[in-house]
């Protein structure tokens, strides 16, 4: 058996796509997944698996949540050891300290083109950006409420992204006995 981390991208927000975790363990257990714990409401799961497609994984779950709740959120599955590695390459440990400042945008890949400079170019004077593969990281010490970079970054990167800051990150690291 494998740890995953399932990043569901938009539910439960703004009382959108309304999914309580506790309907949504139901359908992951009914796709066969075992030792399933979830974190907050926004979408973060933690689950064993044999499978080792996370294409499939994530197109069955997608499927099985828009049978039983009439929408198909984007999932985003990573293992354990790719959730350990991003906090391991985490360019900015300083922000960890106020962990809702420190994003980790994870990536559906790594962007092929990602304009980097115009990124730059919309960046309020605190924020700092990293791209590191397939995580694009960001510190906001000001948040990230009005912040261009943060409002276009999916766009000038080029690539679907879910993100979470370092508290659900580090929590997400501990689900998973790191």
């Amino acid at each position: 058996m494998t740890t995953y981390i399932a990043l569901f991208r938009g539910i439960n927000v703004g009382g959108n796509n309304k999914l309580p975790m506790k309907e949504l363990v139901a359908v992951l257990e009914e796709l066969g997944l075992q030792n399933i714990r979830t974190y907050i409401q926004s979408g973060n799961v933690v689950f064993e698996s044999k499978s080792q497609n996370l294409d499939q994984l994530a197109d069955m779950m997608t499927a099985a949540i828009s049978k039983s709740h009439g929408f198909e959120p984007k999932v985003l599955l990573l293992d354990a050891a790719k959730l350990a590695q991003a906090i391991n390459n985490n360019p900015f440990p300083e922000g960890e300290a106020a962990g809702n400042t420190l994003h980790f945008n994870f990536l559906s890949g790594k962007p092929p083109k990602p304009d980097l400079a115009a990124i730059e170019k919309i960046r309020a004077a605190t924020e700092r950006f990293q791209l590191k593969g397939d995580v694009f990281y960001l510190h906001a010490p000001d948040g990230i409420g009005r912040s261009k970079l943060a409002l276009n970054m999916e766009r000038l990167l080029g690539v679907p992204m879910t993100g979470r800051n370092w508290n659900t990150v580090s929590k997400l690291q501990e689900m998973c006995g790191g």
